[in-house]
């Protein structure tokens, strides 16, 4: 989308910040935050036009034409949010995680429930084939946050690897990228390079992700041409089946100690009456709601065109 305000330009901002605060957290999607604020099949686009033929339009044309060609301003706009959030809310989310679990899953638990509906509702008509689909999404989704986590040791070439696939998992709604790295082993070592400023291991990341992305955003949006209806039903399903995930009141069953740190490799879902400390139960609510109310008022926004 060319013809964007200043204003217009710090929304995508403001919105590739709020992709980036969910990234951080294992379990929520930055690709949800894309696809409630009105921006994620642009985004989509957007990726699908880095391709080699770029480097024509830029010698023919010039840099003018290459960068309307691009959606240079759109992408650069919101990968400034996004880094934005990543270097500055990395530290504080992980303090939070640590000790305020409850309550900042409460917030992601609510804002990812609205998401449910709001996806679901970009269906145009719900047939046999599309409620299937969404069954598919939910089981593929729950399958994936129940797997054991993996406790290797983080090389360069499985950093790579890891970037690639967190990424495909961040653009897709439902599926976290950082969850992906914790079931990986690659979400400590990369959260502490970002906190440490490690230009190593960001760079390595970064190449894979660049990889992953460019590769798995030409299938989404094959995927959103040919079967629009088919891949929202998928998607929507991806973010039910994520939910027990991001649940505020879990026991660890099985922790292991690596590099020196106990991390949970196994959790039980439990009832907040069942929880063995203070559950929390007014101000979790309170900031489920807030996340609930947060996705509509982000649709509102969104539908008066302020991208």
């Amino acid at each position: 989308m060319e013809g964007r305000s200043p204003i217009q330009y710090l929304w995508v901002v403001l919105k590739g910040m709020a992709m980036g605060a969910a990234d951080v957290v294992p379990g929520v999607s930055g690709g949800t935050i894309a696809f409630i604020s009105g921006i994620y099949e642009e985004l989509i686009r957007s990726i699908n036009n880095i391709r080699p033929s770029l480097i024509g339009v830029f010698r023919k044309d010039g840099f003018g034409a290459f960068w309307r060609e691009l959606n240079g301003s759109f992408l650069l706009a919101l990968l400034t949010g996004v880094a934005i959030s990543v270097f500055s809310l990395a530290r504080g989310i992980s303090w939070l995680l640590t000790h305020q679990p409850v309550l900042l899953w409460s917030f992601f638990f609510g804002l990812v429930l609205a998401s449910v509906f709001y996806v679901a509702k970009s269906i145009d008509q719900w047939k046999l084939n599309i409620l299937v689909m969404g069954i598919v999404g939910a089981l593929i989704a729950y399958a994936i946050v129940s797997l054991p986590i993996s406790q290797r040791e983080a090389g360069f070439p499985f950093l790579f690897l890891s970037g690639a696939l967190a990424i495909c998992a961040m653009i897709l709604p439902g599926i976290s990228g950082a969850f992906i790295l914790v079931l990986l082993g690659s979400y400590k070592p990369i959260l502490d390079a970002v906190h440490e400023r490690d230009l190593k291991i960001i760079l390595v990341v970064g190449a894979g992700a660049i990889v992953g992305l460019l590769s798995f955003a030409r299938l989404l949006k094959w995927m959103f041409s040919r079967f629009k209806n088919v891949t929202l039903a998928l998607l929507t399903g991806f973010i039910i089946g994520s939910l027990p995930k991001i649940w505020p009141w879990k026991i660890v069953d099985e922790t292991q100690v690596f590099n020196d740190k106990e991390i949970a490799i196994s959790e039980s879902v439990v009832a907040p009456w069942n929880y063995p400390e203070d559950p929390q139960w007014i101000a979790a609510l309170a900031l489920a709601i807030a996340g609930f109310c947060l996705i509509f008022i982000l649709e509102r926004l969104a539908s008066k065109k302020t991208t």
